[in-house]
Protein backbone atom coordinates (compact mmCIF):
# COMPACT_ATOMS: atom_id res chain seq x y z
CA UNK A 1 0.00 0.00 0.00
CA UNK A 2 0.94 3.66 -0.07
CA UNK A 3 3.83 4.66 2.14
CA UNK A 4 2.86 8.32 2.22
CA UNK A 5 2.56 8.38 6.00
CA UNK A 6 6.33 7.93 6.31
CA UNK A 7 7.17 11.00 4.25
CA UNK A 8 8.73 13.09 7.00
CA UNK A 9 10.97 10.20 7.99
CA UNK A 10 12.91 10.41 4.74
CA UNK A 11 15.00 13.50 4.68
CA UNK A 12 12.30 15.43 6.53
CA UNK A 13 11.35 18.68 4.89
CA UNK A 14 14.49 18.49 2.75
CA UNK A 15 12.99 15.86 0.48
CA UNK A 16 9.88 17.95 -0.01
CA UNK A 17 11.91 21.09 -0.59
CA UNK A 18 13.80 19.32 -3.37
CA UNK A 19 10.60 19.06 -5.40
CA UNK A 20 11.28 20.37 -8.88
CA UNK A 21 7.69 20.27 -10.20
CA UNK A 22 4.95 22.78 -9.69
CA UNK A 23 2.52 22.21 -6.85
CA UNK A 24 -0.39 21.30 -9.14
CA UNK A 25 0.81 17.78 -9.92
CA UNK A 26 -2.53 16.38 -10.86
CA UNK A 27 -5.72 16.44 -12.84
CA UNK A 28 -7.62 19.57 -11.91
CA UNK A 29 -10.85 18.07 -13.26
CA UNK A 30 -10.80 15.29 -10.68
CA UNK A 31 -11.80 16.10 -7.13
CA UNK A 32 -9.59 14.81 -4.35
CA UNK A 33 -9.77 11.03 -4.11
CA UNK A 34 -12.63 10.75 -6.63
CA UNK A 35 -10.73 8.24 -8.77
CA UNK A 36 -10.22 5.88 -5.82
CA UNK A 37 -7.09 3.87 -5.10
CA UNK A 38 -4.73 3.45 -8.05
CA UNK A 39 -3.13 0.02 -8.26
CA UNK A 40 0.15 -0.15 -10.17
CA UNK A 41 1.81 -3.48 -10.98
CA UNK A 42 5.57 -3.09 -10.97
CA UNK A 43 7.76 -5.20 -13.24
CA UNK A 44 10.29 -6.14 -10.57
CA UNK A 45 11.05 -5.99 -6.86
CA UNK A 46 10.85 -2.62 -5.12
CA UNK A 47 14.29 -1.26 -5.87
CA UNK A 48 15.15 2.13 -7.35
CA UNK A 49 13.89 0.99 -10.75
CA UNK A 50 10.59 2.56 -9.65
CA UNK A 51 11.95 5.82 -8.26
CA UNK A 52 9.33 7.87 -10.09
CA UNK A 53 6.49 5.92 -8.52
CA UNK A 54 7.94 6.30 -5.02
CA UNK A 55 8.40 10.04 -5.43
CA UNK A 56 4.92 10.45 -6.90
CA UNK A 57 3.55 8.67 -3.85
CA UNK A 58 5.62 10.58 -1.31
CA UNK A 59 5.03 13.99 -2.84
CA UNK A 60 1.31 13.50 -3.24
CA UNK A 61 1.22 13.51 -7.02
CA UNK A 62 -1.21 10.56 -7.20
CA UNK A 63 -3.56 12.28 -4.75
CA UNK A 64 -3.23 15.59 -6.62
CA UNK A 65 -4.26 13.73 -9.77
CA UNK A 66 -7.49 12.62 -8.12
CA UNK A 67 -6.60 9.27 -6.53
CA UNK A 68 -7.12 8.48 -2.86
CA UNK A 69 -3.71 6.80 -2.84
CA UNK A 70 -1.59 4.25 -4.66
CA UNK A 71 -0.93 0.55 -4.18
CA UNK A 72 2.39 -0.48 -5.73
CA UNK A 73 2.32 -4.24 -6.30
CA UNK A 74 5.79 -5.75 -6.31
CA UNK A 75 7.00 -7.99 -9.10
CA UNK A 76 9.83 -10.50 -9.09
CA UNK A 77 10.77 -13.94 -10.33
CA UNK A 78 8.04 -15.69 -8.30
CA UNK A 79 5.27 -13.15 -8.93
CA UNK A 80 2.36 -13.72 -11.29
CA UNK A 81 2.94 -12.16 -14.73
CA UNK A 82 2.35 -8.41 -14.66
CA UNK A 83 0.27 -8.61 -17.82
CA UNK A 84 -2.07 -11.09 -16.15
CA UNK A 85 -2.56 -8.75 -13.19
CA UNK A 86 -3.58 -5.89 -15.49
CA UNK A 87 -5.69 -7.99 -17.86
CA UNK A 88 -7.67 -9.50 -14.97
CA UNK A 89 -8.19 -6.16 -13.23
CA UNK A 90 -5.97 -6.81 -10.21
CA UNK A 91 -4.01 -3.70 -11.29
CA UNK A 92 -5.26 -0.73 -13.31
CA UNK A 93 -1.89 -0.01 -14.90
CA UNK A 94 1.26 -2.09 -15.14
CA UNK A 95 4.93 -1.73 -16.04
CA UNK A 96 6.27 -4.36 -18.41
CA UNK A 97 8.17 -4.69 -21.69
CA UNK A 98 7.13 -5.00 -25.35
CA UNK A 99 8.09 -8.66 -25.67
CA UNK A 100 6.08 -9.72 -22.61
CA UNK A 101 3.04 -7.61 -23.49
CA UNK A 102 3.14 -8.62 -27.15
CA UNK A 103 3.16 -12.30 -26.24
CA UNK A 104 0.20 -11.74 -23.92
CA UNK A 105 -1.73 -9.92 -26.64
CA UNK A 106 -1.13 -12.69 -29.19
CA UNK A 107 -2.60 -15.07 -26.60
CA UNK A 108 -5.74 -12.99 -26.24
CA UNK A 109 -4.95 -10.45 -23.51
CA UNK A 110 -6.78 -7.14 -24.19
CA UNK A 111 -3.80 -4.88 -23.53
CA UNK A 112 -1.97 -1.94 -25.07
CA UNK A 113 1.30 -0.16 -24.35
CA UNK A 114 0.55 3.53 -23.72
CA UNK A 115 4.06 4.84 -23.05
CA UNK A 116 7.65 3.84 -22.28
CA UNK A 117 9.90 4.95 -19.45
CA UNK A 118 13.09 3.56 -20.99
CA UNK A 119 13.68 4.76 -24.53
CA UNK A 120 16.68 2.46 -24.73
CA UNK A 121 16.59 -1.18 -23.74
CA UNK A 122 18.55 -1.83 -20.52
CA UNK A 123 19.64 -5.38 -21.32
CA UNK A 124 23.41 -5.78 -21.49
CA UNK A 125 26.16 -8.38 -21.48
CA UNK A 126 28.49 -7.87 -18.53
CA UNK A 127 31.98 -9.28 -18.19
CA UNK A 128 34.97 -8.76 -15.93
CA UNK A 129 37.25 -6.08 -17.38
CA UNK A 130 40.26 -8.35 -17.09
CA UNK A 131 38.59 -10.57 -19.73
CA UNK A 132 36.25 -8.13 -21.46
CA UNK A 133 33.44 -9.00 -23.85
CA UNK A 134 32.84 -5.78 -25.77
CA UNK A 135 30.75 -6.88 -28.75
CA UNK A 136 28.30 -9.66 -29.63
CA UNK A 137 30.98 -11.31 -31.75
CA UNK A 138 33.25 -11.50 -28.69
CA UNK A 139 30.78 -13.97 -27.13
CA UNK A 140 31.68 -16.69 -29.62
CA UNK A 141 33.45 -19.49 -27.79
CA UNK A 142 32.47 -18.05 -24.38
CA UNK A 143 30.11 -19.13 -21.60
CA UNK A 144 27.29 -16.67 -21.00
CA UNK A 145 24.99 -16.85 -17.99
CA UNK A 146 21.37 -16.34 -19.08
CA UNK A 147 18.30 -16.40 -16.82
CA UNK A 148 15.29 -18.50 -17.86
CA UNK A 149 13.02 -15.44 -18.04
CA UNK A 150 15.41 -13.79 -20.51
CA UNK A 151 15.87 -16.68 -22.93
CA UNK A 152 13.47 -15.29 -25.53
CA UNK A 153 15.36 -11.98 -25.58
CA UNK A 154 18.65 -13.85 -25.79
CA UNK A 155 17.48 -15.89 -28.77
CA UNK A 156 16.18 -12.83 -30.60
CA UNK A 157 19.40 -10.96 -29.92
CA UNK A 158 21.49 -13.76 -31.41
CA UNK A 159 19.30 -13.74 -34.54
CA UNK A 160 19.54 -9.96 -34.81
CA UNK A 161 23.33 -10.24 -34.85
CA UNK A 162 23.46 -13.37 -37.03
CA UNK A 163 25.22 -15.39 -34.34
CA UNK A 164 24.96 -19.18 -34.20
CA UNK A 165 23.76 -20.32 -30.79
CA UNK A 166 25.87 -23.47 -31.08
CA UNK A 167 29.04 -21.36 -31.00
CA UNK A 168 28.17 -19.80 -27.63
CA UNK A 169 27.66 -21.80 -24.45
CA UNK A 170 24.50 -20.61 -22.70
CA UNK A 171 24.63 -21.39 -18.99
CA UNK A 172 21.32 -21.37 -17.04
CA UNK A 173 21.65 -19.04 -14.04
CA UNK A 174 19.57 -17.12 -11.52
CA UNK A 175 19.97 -13.37 -10.95
CA UNK A 176 22.93 -13.23 -8.54
CA UNK A 177 26.04 -12.58 -10.72
CA UNK A 178 28.36 -14.49 -8.36
CA UNK A 179 29.17 -17.11 -11.07
CA UNK A 180 30.77 -14.34 -13.16
CA UNK A 181 33.09 -13.34 -10.32
CA UNK A 182 34.18 -16.96 -9.74
CA UNK A 183 34.89 -17.66 -13.41
CA UNK A 184 32.03 -20.13 -13.85
CA UNK A 185 30.87 -18.02 -16.79
CA UNK A 186 32.62 -15.45 -18.98
CA UNK A 187 29.65 -13.14 -19.47
CA UNK A 188 26.39 -12.29 -17.74
CA UNK A 189 23.02 -11.31 -19.15
CA UNK A 190 21.93 -8.31 -17.10
CA UNK A 191 20.28 -4.92 -16.85
CA UNK A 192 23.02 -2.32 -17.45
CA UNK A 193 21.57 -0.41 -14.49
CA UNK A 194 21.58 -3.29 -12.03
CA UNK A 195 24.10 -6.13 -11.75
CA UNK A 196 27.08 -4.12 -13.06
CA UNK A 197 26.62 -1.53 -10.32
CA UNK A 198 26.06 -4.22 -7.71
CA UNK A 199 29.50 -5.63 -8.58
CA UNK A 200 31.17 -2.22 -8.82
CA UNK A 201 30.26 -1.32 -5.25
CA UNK A 202 31.85 -4.61 -4.21
CA UNK A 203 35.10 -3.66 -5.90
CA UNK A 204 34.84 -5.53 -9.20
CA UNK A 205 35.86 -3.83 -12.44
CA UNK A 206 33.31 -4.77 -15.09
CA UNK A 207 32.74 -4.09 -18.77
CA UNK A 208 29.35 -3.98 -20.47
CA UNK A 209 27.88 -3.64 -23.91
CA UNK A 210 24.19 -2.89 -24.41
CA UNK A 211 21.93 -4.96 -26.63
CA UNK A 212 20.32 -1.71 -27.79
CA UNK A 213 23.62 -0.68 -29.35
CA UNK A 214 23.71 -3.90 -31.34
CA UNK A 215 20.48 -4.36 -33.30
CA UNK A 216 18.06 -4.78 -30.37
CA UNK A 217 16.20 -1.45 -30.12
CA UNK A 218 13.30 -2.38 -27.84
CA UNK A 219 11.95 0.21 -25.43
CA UNK A 220 11.40 -0.99 -21.88
CA UNK A 221 9.60 -0.33 -18.60
CA UNK A 222 6.50 0.24 -20.68
CA UNK A 223 3.15 1.28 -19.24
CA UNK A 224 0.21 -0.94 -20.18
CA UNK A 225 -3.53 -0.80 -19.57
CA UNK A 226 -6.51 -2.70 -20.91
CA UNK A 227 -8.33 -1.79 -24.10
CA UNK A 228 -11.38 -1.11 -21.95
CA UNK A 229 -9.48 1.45 -19.88
CA UNK A 230 -8.42 3.24 -23.05
CA UNK A 231 -12.00 3.26 -24.35
CA UNK A 232 -13.90 4.02 -21.15
CA UNK A 233 -11.47 5.39 -18.55
CA UNK A 234 -9.26 7.79 -20.50
CA UNK A 235 -9.40 10.47 -17.79
CA UNK A 236 -8.23 7.95 -15.18
CA UNK A 237 -5.38 6.84 -17.45
CA UNK A 238 -4.42 10.49 -18.02
CA UNK A 239 -4.47 11.12 -14.27
CA UNK A 240 -2.17 8.16 -13.65
CA UNK A 241 0.23 9.30 -16.36
CA UNK A 242 0.19 12.85 -15.01
CA UNK A 243 1.31 11.64 -11.58
CA UNK A 244 3.92 9.38 -13.17
CA UNK A 245 5.33 12.23 -15.27
CA UNK A 246 5.71 14.47 -12.22
CA UNK A 247 7.33 11.69 -10.23
CA UNK A 248 9.79 10.80 -12.97
CA UNK A 249 10.65 14.44 -13.69
CA UNK A 250 11.77 14.68 -10.09
CA UNK A 251 13.56 11.33 -10.20
CA UNK A 252 15.56 12.25 -13.28
CA UNK A 253 16.45 15.63 -11.77
CA UNK A 254 17.97 14.03 -8.65
CA UNK A 255 18.91 10.31 -8.63
CA UNK A 256 19.49 10.35 -4.87
CA UNK A 257 15.79 10.82 -4.10
CA UNK A 258 14.60 7.45 -5.36
CA UNK A 259 17.63 5.68 -3.95
CA UNK A 260 16.81 6.96 -0.47
CA UNK A 261 13.16 5.94 -0.75
CA UNK A 262 14.01 2.50 -2.14
CA UNK A 263 16.46 1.67 0.63
CA UNK A 264 14.58 3.14 3.59
CA UNK A 265 10.90 2.62 2.76
CA UNK A 266 9.73 0.67 -0.26
CA UNK A 267 12.53 -1.89 -0.42
CA UNK A 268 13.73 -1.60 3.15
CA UNK A 269 13.48 -5.38 3.67
CA UNK A 270 15.49 -6.21 0.54
CA UNK A 271 18.94 -5.35 1.87
CA UNK A 272 19.53 -2.71 -0.79
CA UNK A 273 22.69 -0.59 -0.67
CA UNK A 274 22.00 3.11 -1.09
CA UNK A 275 25.26 3.76 -2.96
CA UNK A 276 24.44 1.07 -5.50
CA UNK A 277 20.88 2.32 -5.82
CA UNK A 278 22.14 5.82 -6.56
CA UNK A 279 24.37 4.47 -9.32
CA UNK A 280 21.46 2.47 -10.73
CA UNK A 281 19.20 5.52 -10.59
CA UNK A 282 21.73 7.69 -12.43
CA UNK A 283 22.20 5.03 -15.11
CA UNK A 284 18.49 4.48 -15.69
CA UNK A 285 17.98 8.22 -16.06
CA UNK A 286 20.22 8.03 -19.14
CA UNK A 287 17.76 5.53 -20.63
CA UNK A 288 14.78 7.76 -19.86
CA UNK A 289 16.07 11.18 -20.88
CA UNK A 290 16.79 11.47 -24.59
CA UNK A 291 16.65 14.33 -27.05
CA UNK A 292 13.22 13.04 -28.08
CA UNK A 293 11.72 12.88 -24.59
CA UNK A 294 13.23 16.24 -23.68
CA UNK A 295 11.42 17.73 -26.65
CA UNK A 296 8.20 15.69 -26.71
CA UNK A 297 7.79 14.68 -23.07
CA UNK A 298 8.58 11.67 -20.90
CA UNK A 299 7.29 8.25 -22.02
CA UNK A 300 6.73 9.33 -25.64
CA UNK A 301 7.90 6.97 -28.39
CA UNK A 302 8.52 7.98 -32.00
CA UNK A 303 6.82 6.17 -34.87
CA UNK A 304 10.24 5.08 -36.13
CA UNK A 305 11.16 3.52 -32.80
CA UNK A 306 7.82 1.75 -32.66
CA UNK A 307 8.45 0.22 -36.08
CA UNK A 308 11.93 -0.86 -34.94
CA UNK A 309 10.32 -2.53 -31.92
CA UNK A 310 7.88 -4.40 -34.12
CA UNK A 311 10.71 -5.62 -36.37
CA UNK A 312 12.77 -6.71 -33.37
CA UNK A 313 9.85 -8.64 -31.89
CA UNK A 314 9.40 -10.44 -35.20
CA UNK A 315 12.99 -11.69 -34.94
CA UNK A 316 11.96 -13.36 -31.69
CA UNK A 317 8.98 -15.03 -33.33
CA UNK A 318 6.33 -12.54 -32.17
CA UNK A 319 4.27 -11.38 -35.16
CA UNK A 320 2.28 -8.32 -34.11
CA UNK A 321 1.47 -4.94 -35.65
CA UNK A 322 2.19 -1.53 -34.17
CA UNK A 323 -1.57 -0.88 -33.87
CA UNK A 324 -2.09 -4.12 -31.96
CA UNK A 325 0.67 -3.37 -29.44
CA UNK A 326 0.87 0.41 -29.02
CA UNK A 327 -1.68 3.16 -28.39
CA UNK A 328 -0.01 6.47 -27.54
CA UNK A 329 -3.10 8.56 -28.20
CA UNK A 330 -3.80 9.23 -24.52
CA UNK A 331 -0.26 10.44 -23.90
CA UNK A 332 -0.43 12.70 -26.94
CA UNK A 333 -3.75 14.11 -25.75
CA UNK A 334 -2.34 14.70 -22.28
CA UNK A 335 0.64 16.69 -23.52
CA UNK A 336 -1.63 18.70 -25.84
CA UNK A 337 -3.94 19.52 -22.94
CA UNK A 338 -1.09 20.17 -20.49
CA UNK A 339 1.98 21.34 -22.44
CA UNK A 340 3.59 22.38 -19.15
CA UNK A 341 4.18 18.68 -18.45
CA UNK A 342 6.74 18.44 -21.26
Amino acid sequence: MTAGATLLGVGGGGLLAACGSDSDGGNSSASSGSLGLLTVRLSWIKNVEFAGEYIADQRGYYKAAGFSGVNLISGGASATPQDTDVATGKAFIGISSPDITANAITQGAPLKIIGAQYQKNPFAIMSLSKSPIRTPQDMVGKKIGVQATNESVWSAFLKANKLESAKITKVPVEFDPLPLTTGTVDGWFSFVTNEPNALRVKGFDVTTFMLADHNYPLVSETFMVTDESIAKNRDKVKAALTAEIHGWKDATADPTLGAKLATTIYGKDLGLEEKEQQLESADQNKLILTDVTKQNGLFTVTDQLIEENIATLKLGGVDITAEELFDLSILRELYKEKPELV
